[in-house]
């Protein structure tokens, strides 16, 4: 059960706040300072055996769902981030090519590598072509025995300390994406004496992520290195970035929940014109909202999950969209936060030292993997079909029941069915039109709700009358706006599905925070905020009584050591009001 399994793993790491836990957050900062990944909190990891989340179950792993694993590493970014990225994350990133093209001989290695606790690295990036896998210059020609590889790669976490690397190199001298493959490298095997790796490389955020890079010359490897066909390294890459682009974004809430935290500690402890900070009505709508778009944030983030298990032919689009989508508003949120904090959001030292690390340890989730302009890339070409038999019609595929219903189980999580066009398949945009009809009962709902209808056939004209080139990567300015647009009539349809299914529980199924519509109300305001490109964060329409609502919840959450997103998990290691003794090192 993710309650047993997430309960686990916060008591194993202790309470955050104490000064003699050495996975604290005073030992964080201690590490953060000196460049260091968490020693104490690798160690514990390992005693948890959290390598075996990112390995499926068939293969002797614990991976079974992708909501579990994204809440498990979840609760690791809420402690650090640095930790969540360096022991975890990137090891996923690595293995999820493999699960999803190797061969069984190349998925028992990495699966036994995982399940002992070491570490794997994925070697994409060349600092000359940055996102640009189709120019990749690594090389892994044919030799006379195998291949034989040279070139460089740069940017890598963990490249000094793993085990293996997956590897996207050339391994065809055509022009074009289709003459690259992925390799699975197992260190041991590279000749030592033709392998260099260049000095660790430094940054401003995940100070604590070893960031290195490698370079060799003739070196050979046998060709059964090669993950799946060669020549489809880019369609592997494709379809394993539909798991880890959901599946980032959402440990990366992490940060934001601790950030929450943290302001809400300050706030109510800082005087500022005879009252609390708290007390103050744009500090108390700043932090509402924040908290609405974590909400909103995880609302993604879940529907896209599950719809990778229920309808995986629109991974490709709806992963995509969480990660354009969710770094920004976490980013915003967390902007907005340490505008409250004022001065004491960059300081390294004191009580609120914690917060300026966490917001530097959040902006990679922008263009870490894949910039948003990337996902964006990825969105575009599919949509003119999508406009033309999907969006608005009586015959578009039907949407499963248990996509919006987040308690139902789900069946193992298989690679195989990942895909990298559509067909036809747009679930979210699907849902709309019953959800807006079903609102029709709730007038201030169903208002805001139709804003968004009205922009998906707006959306629906654009794309059938859109000219071919405006929906390739020489796409204008105003082409890229629109896909935006509609990643925001996705997010809404999630949110208000994901309502309308909880609210249709009786008795003790339902969950009454999440059956009440006030928070939807701020979602979809602060959502619409976005089409008519005002600053959610500061939205002159919001109820007060609706952010009163968020607001007495996020500091019940507090009080009681709940976590702030949909699953409202105890943090029973961080005690009643975690937040109350906040860092004070």
């Amino acid at each position: 059960m993710n309650a047993s399994a997430v309960g686990t793993l916060e008591h194993m790491l202790g309470d955050p706040c104490d000064s003699a836990n050495p996975c604290g957050f005073g030992q964080v900062l201690a590490a953060d300072e000196r460049g260091d990944m968490l020693a104490a909190g690798e160690e514990t990891l390992d005693r948890f055996g959290f390598g075996a989340e990112f390995v499926p179950a068939a293969l002797g792993g614990r991976l079974h769902a992708l909501p579990r694993m994204i809440e498990l590493g979840r609760a690791v970014f809420r402690r650090d981030p640095c930790l969540g990225l360096g022991y975890g994350a990137s090891s996923l990133i690595a293995a999820v090519n493999v699960w999803s093209a190797g061969s069984p001989a190349q998925q028992r290695t990495v699966a036994d590598l995982l399940l002992r606790n070491r570490k794997l690295a994925c070697a994409y990036h060349e600092l000359d072509h940055g996102n640009d896998l189709a120019r990749c210059d690594f090389e892994a020609l044919p030799g006379a025995d195998g291949l034989v590889l040279n070139g460089g790669k740069q940017v890598i976490a963990n490249i000094a300390r793993a085990d293996a690397i997956i590897v996207y190199a050339r391994t065809g001298t055509r022009v074009g994406g289709r003459s690259h493959s992925q390799l699975l490298v197992e260190k041991h095997a590279l000749d030592g004496a033709k392998t260099t790796y260049p000095a660790r490389l430094s940054s401003v955020g995940m100070r604590g992520v070893q960031l290195g890079c490698i370079d060799v010359s003739d070196c050979a490897l046998p060709h059964e290195s090669i993950i799946g066909t060669p020549g489809q390294g880019l369609e592997t890459a494709l379809k394993a970035f539909q798991v880890t682009r959901v599946a980032l974004p959402g440990m990366f809430m992490g940060i934001l929940d601790t950030g929450l935290r943290s302001t809400l500690r300050y706030t109510r402890q800082r005087q500022l014109y005879g009252r609390a900070v708290l007390e103050l009505p744009q500090t108390r709508a700043v932090v509402a909202g924040a908290f609405a778009d974590l909400l909103l944030a995880d609302c993604f983030v879940t529907i896209a999950a599950r719809t990778l298990h229920l309808v995986p032919q629109a991974g490709g689009v709806t992963s995509a969209a969480v990660k354009y989508l969710v770094p920004k508003l976490l980013i915003d949120a967390m902007t907005g936060l340490s505008a409250i904090l004022g001065a004491q959001f960059y300081l390294r030292d004191g009580r609120n030292a914690l917060f300026q690390k966490l917001v530097r340890d959040l902006k990679p989730a922008s263009f870490g993997h894949a910039a948003r302009v990337t996902c964006q890339m990825t969105i575009m070409p599919q949509l003119p079909l999508l406009a033309r038999r999907t969006w608005l019609r009586d015959d578009a595929p039907a949407v499963p029941q248990a996509l919006f219903d987040i308690g139902a189980p789900l069946a193992p999580f298989d690679f195989a069915t990942l895909a990298l066009g559509a067909a036809g398949h747009d679930p979210l945009a699907g849902a709309l039109p019953a959800v807006c009809a079903a609102l029709q009962a709730h007038p201030q709902l169903a208002v805001l709700a139709q804003r968004f209808a009205d922009e998906l056939a707006r959306l629906q004209a654009y794309y059938i009358a859109l000219a071919p080139a405006e929906s390739s990567v020489m796409a204008s300015a105003h082409s890229y706006a629109q896909c935006g647009r509609y990643v925001t009539v996705l997010a809404a349809s999630a949110c208000m599905n994901l309502w309308w299914r909880e609210r249709a529980r009786t008795g003790e199924q339902r969950d009454a925070f999440l059956a009440d519509p006030r928070w939807l109300h701020v979602v979809l305001q602060r959502l619409r905020g976005r089409l008519s490109g005002s600053t959610a964060q500061h939205d002159p329409e919001h109820d007060p009584e609706h952010l009163a609502f968020l607001l007495a919840e996020l500091e019940a959450r507090h009080e009681r050591a709940q976590s702030f997103d949909l699953t409202r998990r105890p943090l029973s290691a961080w005690g009643a009001n975690p937040s109350s003794t906040l860092q004070e090192s």
